[in-house]
C-alpha cells in the first residue's frame, strides 16, 4: 500500500514538472497531499511553506515594533548598560543618542563583555559600537535574508518613509518566519502549557484550550468559534500580534513573547491584584 503511495506520488510530480511554467498553488496542494500521506513530515512541509511565504512578506509584519525596542544610550553609565543587557536577554542593541530616531550604532553584548576587564572610569560607549544598518519597512524577507548571509549581519533597524525608525528586525525573527519558533538560552522551554513564574505570573502556550485556561484561571473568556488561548487573543488583537504586544482584559495582562507572521506561539499572563481585595 505504501510503494503505491509513493508510485502516485512522483507521478503527480512528474505530471507536475512537466508543465511550464509551474503553478506555486498546485506545488503546495502537492507537497500538501504528501503531508498527509506521511511522505514528507508536517514539520518539513511547514518549513517549505515558510520558505515560500518569505518571499511575500514585507519586515514590518515581522518586527519588532518602536515601543518595544530596548535601546542604549551613548550616555548611558556602565551600570546602567549592564544592568539593561542583564535584564533584557538580548545580544545586540541600538545605540541612541537621547531620542529613538537617532540611532548611531549598535551594540553587541560580547563584545562589552570581552573588554569588561579593560574597563575603566574613562568607558565610552563609541569604543564598543558596530555600524547600523538601516532598511525599508517594505522590504522582503528574502531579500533581507540574502543581505544578512552577505554581510553577516544580524540585526536592522527598520525605518518608514519619513525615515523614522519603526522598529527592528533580527536574524533570529526571520529565520523563525520559515522554520517556526526558536528557543534560544533567554527562553522559558518547557512542554507544560502553563508555566509560573510568580504568584501572579505565568507563560501560557497559545495552544493551551480556552476551557483548561478558564479552569486554571477562574475565568470565563468565551469564544464560540474558538478553541485556543491564541486564537481568541488573535480574535481580540483583530489581526496576528507582533512580539510584545500587549493587551488587557478584564484583570489579565497578556504580552506576547513569541509569534511569527501567521499565530501567536506563547504569551505572558500578569493577573493584576484586585484593589479592593484585602
Amino acid at each position: 500500500m505504501k510503494e503505491s503511495k509513493d508510485i502516485s506520488w512522483i507521478n503527480r510530480i512528474k505530471d507536475l514538472l512537466a508543465d511550464n511554467p509551474k503553478d506555486k498553488k498546485d506545488l503546495i496542494s502537492l507537497l500538501e497531499t504528501a503531508a498527509k500521506d506521511n511522505l514528507i513530515t508536517q514539520d518539513s512541509y511547514q518549513m517549505i511553506l515558510g520558505v515560500f511565504s518569505v518571499s511575500e512578506i514585507p519586515v514590518r509584519e515581522i518586527m519588532i515594533p518602536r515601543p518595544h525596542m530596548i535601546a542604549i544610550d551613548v550616555n548611558d553609565e556602565l551600570n546602567t548598560v549592564i544592568t539593561k543587557v542583564i535584564e533584557s536577554g538580548h545580544s545586540r542593541f541600538p545605540v541612541i543618542n537621547g531620542k529613538l530616531d537617532e540611532i548611531i550604532g549598535i551594540l553587541h553584548a560580547k563584545d562589552l563583555l570581552k573588554n569588561q576587564i579593560n574597563m575603566m572610569d574613562d568607558f565610552d560607549l563609541h569604543d564598543y559600537m558596530r555600524q547600523a544598518t538601516f532598511i525599508p519597512e517594505s522590504k522582503r524577507l528574502n531579500v533581507l535574508l540574502n543581505d544578512f548571509k552577505a554581510s553577516r549581519n544580524h540585526i536592522a533597524i527598520v525605518i518608514d518613509e519619513h525615515s523614522n525608525v519603526s522598529g527592528l528586525v533580527t536574524l533570529e525573527d526571520l529565520i523563525e518566519e520559515i522554520i517556526g519558533e526558536i528557543d534560544d538560552e533567554h527562553d522559558v522551554f518547557s512542554k507544560e502549557f502553563i508555566i509560573q513564574q510568580a504568584s501572579n505570573k505565568y507563560i501560557i502556550d497559545a495552544l493551551l484550550t480556552l476551557d483548561d485556561f478558564n479552569e486554571r484561571f477562574r475565568s470565563s473568556l468565551i469564544d464560540e468559534d474558538i478553541e485556543t488561548i491564541g486564537g481568541f487573543l488573535i480574535n481580540k488583537f483583530e489581526r496576528v500580534p507582533k512580539k510584545q504586544e500587549i493587551i488587557e482584559i478584564n484583570n489579565l495582562v497578556f504580552t506576547v513573547i513569541s509569534a511569527d507572521s501567521k499565530k501567536i506561539n506563547r504569551v505572558q499572563l500578569v493577573i493584576k491584584k484586585d484593589n479592593n481585595s484585602t
